[in-house]
């Protein structure tokens, strides 16, 4: 793939199949996690203009931040703490209409009011989390959990 992300399609789905090719040719060609991880990270912001997108990386008993692209983030998440903690204990996706509601969930900053959190999973085990956040309510939905899992599987 060369460095150049096309963007094309009307609605989400079509944005996220026109996207997971792509996605797909870049890890290809790349085999370095963090590498990989900073391409996902501006690619899907590029494409839907979320608000905050990054991942948190597994080490020792925390997640540790990763490559995103976005204002300031937390660094250091424990296991089971905010969304990001319980994608990583429970091993599946979280999708959060509102924050606000979302027992024990991380402020990072104020202006996230929705997210989605993707496990990535390596030999049954959660080696990262993808972290995406809207400053608009009920931003994520089944259409994203599901591309945003495909996506997450070329990681590994």
């Amino acid at each position: 793939m060369s460095e150049d992300l096309i963007i094309k399609g009307g609605n989400k789905k079509e944005l996220y199949e026109n996207l997971l090719p792509q996605m797909k040719s870049l890890v290809e060609c790349e085999d370095d996690m963090i590498a990989n991880m900073a391409n996902f990270s501006a690619c899907l912001k590029d494409t839907f203009d979320f608000w905050w997108v990054g991942f948190y990386r597994v080490i020792g008993d925390e997640l540790v931040l990763g490559p995103f692209q976005g204002p300031l983030a937390c660094t250091r998440i424990r296991k089971g703490k905010g969304v990001c903690g319980t994608a990583w204990q429970n091993s599946e996706t979280v999708v959060v209409t509102d924050v606000d509601e979302f027992p024990g969930h991380i402020a990072c900053s104020s202006l996230s009011k929705s997210e989605i959190v993707v496990p990535v999973i390596k030999n049954g085990i959660v080696v990262a989390v993808l972290d995406i956040d809207s400053e608009k309510y009920a931003n994520f939905d089944d259409t994203d959990k599901v591309f945003l899992e495909k996506l997450v599987a070329l990681l590994v």
